[in-house]
């Protein structure tokens, strides 16, 4: 089987500020303090599903060397560069167009760069049922993470019937991201996952896709066949997720399927999200640096560039230290950090 790997690395990760920046933004920063940033992360947790070389990035074209001296082993070639943001689809086409001309029979997984992923044995499992499932079927799969919360911050997948291969399922619809009480109501119902953003298909049934639903789109891609091409056509490509441009009107048509998982996923948006993935203390602190805490509970701190750290008393709050900015913040007043950033 060929498989390749397109990684979105493009964002520029506000939320997470001041660890974050948009010189030099999450994905590329160890913000677990295990030595390797997220988009290594990223690339480590397909060991064994396909080599290096396999590996495309999308990605700001500000954010190229960056990727270049993390990733090594991978083929310059195979860094796109974005002129422009224009959201998922655009993104998601281009590298797809790409890797047509190389390798016409491929499978594709698409993924974040910035997710968290606590169990890879489990992830692999999950991505190799999914690439055997599209190396037979004209069909697109996309990962549902099994909730374990009414979680306000992710949009859902309601599932249909069971697929006659093993654990796949067919999509009845795509939620948008619900408000507390209509995700409560999810959970208590079952058979809704959290979308995950990864999805897998064969490079002709995502290139079939896009030119039926978004022609438009596919015209663009055929355009661009030089660098000045991407220069002059990127930019104006329609602005869309690949949720609209695609995965909603082919679940309409049954044409998308799904594989409920459970790997210890998060897609790391925010302190809140880092919070839960860290170790945490007897106090229910998590910390990454040379940190001392005294009589504090419940507190995330990073600060992995400072000497030391010590803070005493603080209960329920966000301290970050990067490139000399400092953030401290109430964790229950999160949702200011990027209107606290701009000032």
């Amino acid at each position: 089987m060929n498989t390749q790997v397109v990684i979105m690395a493009g964002g520029i990760g506000s939320r997470f500020w001041p660890l974050s920046t948009p010189e030099y933004p999450k994905q590329f920063i160890d913000i677990l303090g295990c030595g390797r940033t997220l988009i290594q992360l990223t690339v480590d947790r397909f060991r064994g599903i396909c080599p290096v070389t396999n590996f495309w990035v999308v990605t700001n074209a500000a954010y190229v060397d960056i990727v270049r001296q993390q990733l090594p082993d991978m083929p310059v070639d195979h860094i796109l560069a974005e002129p422009a943001a224009r959201n998922t689809a655009p993104c998601i086409a281009w590298a797809c167009w790409r890797i047509k001309q190389e390798s016409p029979n491929a499978n594709v997984v698409v993924t974040p760069a910035d997710a968290v992923v606590m169990n890879p044995e489990e992830f692999r499992r999950v991505i190799a049922n999914a690439l055997a499932f599209t190396e037979r079927n004209n069909d697109i799969v996309t990962i549902g993470i099994k909730p374990n919360r009414p979680e306000t911050g992710y949009g859902y997948i309601k599932c249909g019937g069971a697929s006659p291969q093993g654990e796949i399922m067919s999509v009845e619809a795509f939620k948008e991201k619900p408000d507390l009480e209509t995700a409560k109501q999810y959970l208590a119902e079952g058979g809704y996952l959290w979308n995950a953003g990864i999805f897998v298909w064969n490079v002709a049934t995502i290139t079939d896709a896009i030119r039926t639903y978004k022609p438009n789109l596919a015209e663009d891609m055929e355009c661009m066949r030089t660098d000045a091409d991407v220069q002059t056509i990127f930019p104006q490509c329609e602005k869309i997720s690949i949720d609209y441009a695609v995965m909603e009107p082919a679940a309409a048509e049954g044409k998308v399927y799904t594989h409920p998982a459970d790997f210890g996923w998060s897609d790391l948006g925010n302190w809140a999200s880092l919070h839960e993935k860290l170790t945490l203390d007897k106090d229910g602190n998590g910390t990454v640096g040379n940190i001392h805490l005294y009589e504090c509970k419940d507190c995330v701190v990073h600060a992995e560039d400072a000497k030391k750290v010590v803070l005493q008393g603080l209960d329920g709050y966000i301290v970050s230290e990067k490139g000399g900015q400092i953030l401290v913040c109430r964790r229950s007043e999160e949702q200011r950090i990027k209107e606290f950033s701009q000032n």
